[in-house]
């Protein structure tokens, strides 16, 4: 069994306590021993942490992994199905070289996108995260994700299914086709031509029936929704994983507490942030931004994150990264985010990537943690995210990346480079 000693290492675990030092032993896929295990790790392969922050492997709680360089929703669509694979392929390689060990898939932009490349993942084939494969977003007539004309067919990323018996043949298909997941945009969205994100456009029938056909086959439910009515309807129909809701009011609020050990939440603010900072080169002026109301958005998610916060309520990071101005690779820059914008310690920002990220992907077991018995997803950060959290998005900074247990990167020109210059707290460890 091949045997990795990550030895000297600044361990945050995940759980939120402080990050402590310990050697770390890795045996097969799974961690096997944490603290003084020097002695008993001969044979093992030894990378020489010198202080700096292992951590668990990224977990992205809501990926694209089929979006790429797309400036309106309509481009995903017009991607022949050939180069769409290929960019798919990429966009997997990206994540992993960045951190993301994990993806829990919120829709793919063409049906059987995921699934092709988590299956081509787990035959060792590509390199790639561990992927929870969703298809296309299933949506209704005039929703997000509907491009079509009265006098023009045209693709985009949405799947039209319109009344329950639709809906029913529309989740069916998809699982036919071997997704994970089942997504479905209950609300419109702001960014959109037709139904904005204050507007419930998929009933309420509709979401039950499509919650209902995806326990069928024992599939969970993921759902778009803005607007306050759209996250109770959500709530109500029993969706597993509630996206955005930024409008939530205080019944919602109240429904997503009460449903806190069931549901998660993510606000995939990147692409708000975005939109309104850094759009411009693609010709999405701020002002364009103010007048699609992204500064609503952006103030509606600070005010909902910070009170689902104090409710405990589980939020993921993640989400609607792939745009041309939310490129795949900088994912991470949410940690930054919901420190910034909605209140998160550095700590709890980083579960929210991790330990949570390990409960959607119903891995919370063996997965999102470092901890004996767990998957050895980690990553060796050549700083301390804790104190500086932009760190996370560079992949320079991420010296080590193993996932499974099979070392993916070793940086040991990083390493060796700054072997002589650990941080004070870590040289302060060393002499306690």
């Amino acid at each position: 069994m091949k045997r990795t000693l990550f030895r000297d290492a600044m361990v945050w675990d995940g759980s939120g306590a402080d990050a402590y030092r310990a050697d770390v032993l890795v045996e097969g896929q799974r961690i096997s021993a944490i603290g003084p295990v020097a002695g008993t790790a001969d044979d093992a392969e030894v990378i020489d942490c010198g202080g700096r922050t292992l951590m668990p492997g990224f977990v992205e709680g809501h990926a694209h992994v089929s979006f790429g360089g797309a400036v309106k929703d309509s481009d995903l669509g017009d991607i022949q199905p050939e180069e769409h694979l290929l960019l798919t392929v990429q966009n997997a390689k990206t994540l992993l070289d960045h951190g993301f060990t994990s993806v829990y898939s919120a829709a793919s932009a063409k049906l059987r996108l995921d699934v092709v490349v988590r299956n081509a993942i787990n035959a060792g084939r590509i390199p790639g995260p561990r992927f929870r494969a969703a298809g296309p977003e299933i949506t209704v007539t005039a929703g997000l994700g509907d491009e079509r004309k009265n006098h023009m067919y045209r693709e985009s990323f949405g799947m039209v299914a319109d009344g329950p018996e639709e809906i029913s043949r529309a989740v069916r298909l998809c699982c036919r086709e071997g997704v994970d997941n089942i997504k479905i945009n209950i609300s419109g969205d702001d960014t959109g031509p037709l139904a904005k994100g204050d507007v419930t456009v998929m009933r309420e029938e509709e979401v039950r029936r499509a919650v209902e056909t995806a326990r069928d086959f024992n599939k969970r439910v993921g759902c778009h929704a803005r607007s306050a009515e759209s996250v109770k309807r959500a709530v109500r129909c029993g969706v597993d994983v509630i996206y955005h809701c930024e409008s939530a009011d205080e019944e919602a609020l109240d429904m997503l507490e009460a449903a806190k050990d069931r549901i998660f939440v993510g606000p995939a603010i990147g692409l708000i942030y975005s939109m309104m900072y850094e759009a411009e080169p693609w010709g999405h002026t701020r002002q364009m931004a103010l007048d699609m109301g992204m500064q609503r958005v952006l103030d509606s998610s600070a005010r909902t994150y910070a009170e689902l916060r104090k409710r405990g309520v589980r939020v993921l990071i993640g989400g609607d990264y792939g745009f041309a101005w939310t490129p795949q690779g900088t994912n991470a820059r949410d940690f930054e985010h919901f420190v910034k914008l909605f209140g998160y310690t550095p700590s709890e920002a980083l579960q929210c990537g991790t330990r949570i990220g390990g409960e959607v992907m119903q891995m919370g077991h063996e997965l999102g943690m470092v901890k004996a018995g767990y998957l050895a997803d980690l990553l060796l950060i050549d700083g301390d995210p804790l104190q500086d959290l932009s760190l996370l998005p560079d992949a320079r900074k991420l010296l080590v990346i193993m996932k499974d247990g099979e070392l993916y990167k070793c940086d040991a020109e990083g390493l060796r480079r700054s072997a002589a210059a650990r941080p004070a707290r870590h040289a302060a460890a060393a002499l306690a």
